[in-house]
């Protein structure tokens, strides 16, 4: 890798540091289970924890049960009914029903939960493969997922934990003060909520978050950027930095291929950059979905008007999982196409 240059960032200062060359990306880890904690992570990963499983505090725990608390963001309906107001869905959850990412479960018109303190994922990756360019190269961070996201995205390359229930993944108890004695322990000066779906998992990211800033040790947001406003800005007062993966500049996309909105995520977008948290943006690129010239130029005009031209973009490369295991890698000739027209578009820093 390059040595590290200093650039001015002009309008956005939070992120001073950026490398010359791009690192290669590698897919996000695997899920962690007790067995594997205190052995060598899979190659590719700085560390590996050593967690007494057992011997951690009894952090959100509601009538005795690991990992239950109420979610922050909902209302409750008639009939036991209760609405989530965490992300765009709104999801309308009769009881003893869950919402559509799965980790949350109405219970007696009290809306809850299930993945507080409860990871499947952990380890510790460099910065980079968040992939954070401008935030603490060179560093570590700790970074920890749940089981469940609130879209479904079709190529999804971390399925395994991402579009799956709590109780289909092994998971530890790791409430935020040990998340955040683990981060220290390791030298980690950053703690990543990621690989699957951190709005999914929001009350436990929030309070990991909390209880790292009394510690310094700061906290990362890598999401798809599906978050209603109120808790999006809740989140905000809390956090570092945030990665916005943008799936691509079209609604048709969104919908038949994740099962979601365009619009929210570039409502986040605009929020992000109202309120000069430091963002970057990624945009894995699919063969012959989210790869033409006219459509990568419009968002990076889009981009450059609405947010800055110094906000980071980063073209990723697809490989085949999930439900699109059919669909070719990405050539990197198209990485290299995409990295042109957003170049040329006035983006300055893009990967």
């Amino acid at each position: 890798m390059g040595p590290l240059v200093r650039k001015s960032l002009g309008a956005r200062p939070r992120g001073p540091w950026i490398r010359e060359r791009t690192p290669e990306m590698e897919p996000a880890g695997a899920r962690i289970t007790r067995r594997q904690l205190g052995q060598l992570a899979k190659a590719g990963l700085c560390a590996s924890l050593v967690a007494k499983v057992g011997a951690l505090a009894s952090h959100a725990r509601a009538n005795g049960e690991e990992g239950l608390a109420e979610v922050m963001f909902y209302k409750r309906l008639d009939d036991s009914r209760v609405e989530c107001l965490v992300c765009p869905r709104k999801c309308r959850v009769a009881d003893q029903e869950r919402g559509f990412c799965g980790n949350k479960e109405n219970r007696g018109g009290r809306y809850f939960t299930l993945v507080h303190s409860r990871p499947c994922a952990v380890n510790v990756d460099p910065i980079e493969k968040k992939p954070f360019f401008h935030v603490l190269p060179g560093t570590k961070s700790f970074s920890i997922a749940t089981a469940g996201c609130n879209i479904e995205c079709q190529f999804c390359q971390n399925w395994q934990i991402a579009q799956v229930r709590p109780e289909q993944v092994r998971s530890l108890f790791m409430p935020p003060e040990e998340v955040v004695r683990r981060a220290k322990e390791t030298g980690c000066p950053t703690i990543s909520y990621t690989y699957s779906e951190p709005v999914s998992f929001y009350e436990y990211m929030l309070d990991t978050a909390v209880e790292g800033n009394k510690r310094g040790v700061r906290s990362l947001v890598v999401t798809n950027g599906y978050i209603n406003e109120e808790p999006l800005k809740k989140l905000c007062e809390n956090v570092a930095a945030i990665k916005v993966d943008l799936k691509a500049f079209n609604e048709r996309f969104y919908k038949e291929l994740c099962r979601g909105e365009l619009k929210p995520v570039l409502d986040t977008l605009k929020c992000l950059g109202k309120w000069s948290v430091w963002t970057e943006i990624v945009m894995l690129i699919l063969p012959g979905h989210n790869d033409g010239e006219q459509e990568i130029r419009q968002m990076a005009r889009w981009i450059k008007e609405e947010l800055s031209p110094d906000v980071p973009v980063h073209f990723t490369r697809f490989r085949p999982a999930y439900k699109m295991q059919d669909l070719p890698p990405t050539p990197i000739a198209t990485l290299e196409r995409c990295y042109e027209a957003a170049k040329e578009e006035g983006l300055r820093y893009v990967y």
